[in-house]
């Protein structure tokens, strides 16, 4: 399998080398349709998938099987007894971050500890493999710092190498007592808790939502963490992102017929027409009225 051969489809981002048999692929789509990312993968490589945002769909055997992957889980897929192509749908505003990993390159990581990874013992490692799971709040900083690389682009290959390394060590951390406090982000984990319950209180309150410093009293975190760890986590400012889930919204409203423009816009918490038609028309290009008018008709 040569990853280095660009097979670039919508909404394909960015590919790095880790190291020879591994790789990290970055998918992200914005567009307002879903995309479909196809990458050939042989059964040499094992595979990790991580949804950072939004939700995506694999297929495969000529999509007779697909496999869901939501917001916040991972999917990890391996089959020593066939090929495990990537055939992805990945919805808009969604992204998604893969590790893969040749079997060879993965055993040499783990041969000392492979009896504490299920998949690698004697039993199972002629067996096809596949495992969902919640991504940890952990495991949630590293993919989002590989998703808002910002640094150097002389230091990517490193950085990269090192977030990745990361990111498997956090995947298979085993802890026996769950109350011990062993974790090294242990205070980054409920931050990003508390992040995300706030994201869930603007969404649930989008048409009155609390000002940055009642949220981050409701929430129990600074000001300052708040609005740092929500652009960290989230790649936007608290209400950035508030003002596209809204328009997104309000776009999903429009497209029911069940709603007039007004009825939309105060929904989505705009008390005047005027407001609403100018921040739709700032995010789409367009007003409501003229938006309406473009969608198709069913007879």
């Amino acid at each position: 399998m040569d990853l280095e051969e660009k097979n670039i489809a919508a909404g394909f981002v960015d590919e790095t080398k880790v190291e020879d048999g591994f790789f990290i692929l970055k998918f992200q789509n914005e567009d307002k349709f879903p995309g479909n990312i196809s990458r050939e993968i042989d059964n040499s490589y094992i595979q990790f998938h991580f949804c950072v945002k939004g939700k995506g769909k694999f297929f495969f055997n000529n999509s007779n099987y697909e496999l869901p992957l939501e917001e916040e889980k991972s999917l990890l897929l391996y089959n020593p007894q066939r090929d495990l192509p990537i055939n992805l749908e990945l919805q808009p505003k969604s992204w998604l971050i893969s590790l893969v990993i040749s079997i060879k390159k993965f055993h040499s990581l783990f041969s000392q500890e492979a009896g504490y990874i299920p998949f690698l013992s004697k039993e199972n490692s002629d067996k096809k493999y596949y495992k969902d799971a919640e991504i940890s709040p952990s495991m949630a900083i590293v993919l989002n710092q590989l998703m808002n690389f910002n640094l150097m682009p002389s230091i990517k290959s490193l950085y990269f190498k090192a977030k990745a390394y990361e990111l498997l060590s956090l995947y298979f951390n085993r802890t026996e007592d769950p109350n011990m406090e062993q974790c090294p982000f242990l205070s980054d984990e409920e931050s990003v808790l508390k992040i995300r319950k706030a994201k869930e209180i603007i969404i649930n309150r989008m048409a009155e939502p609390p000002s940055l410093n009642e949220l981050s009293l409701e929430i129990g975190l600074s000001l300052k963490k708040l609005k740092d760890g929500f652009k960290q986590i989230y790649g936007d400012s608290v209400y950035s992102f508030l003002f596209d889930y809204k328009m997104e919204f309000a776009r999903k409203l429009l497209d029911s017929g069940e709603y007039n423009v007004n009825e939309v816009g105060l929904k989505v918490g705009y008390s005047t027409a005027s407001h609403f038609i100018a921040a739709f028309r700032k995010k789409f290009g367009t007003t409501p009225k003229k938006y309406i008018m473009s969608i198709p008709t069913t007879n």
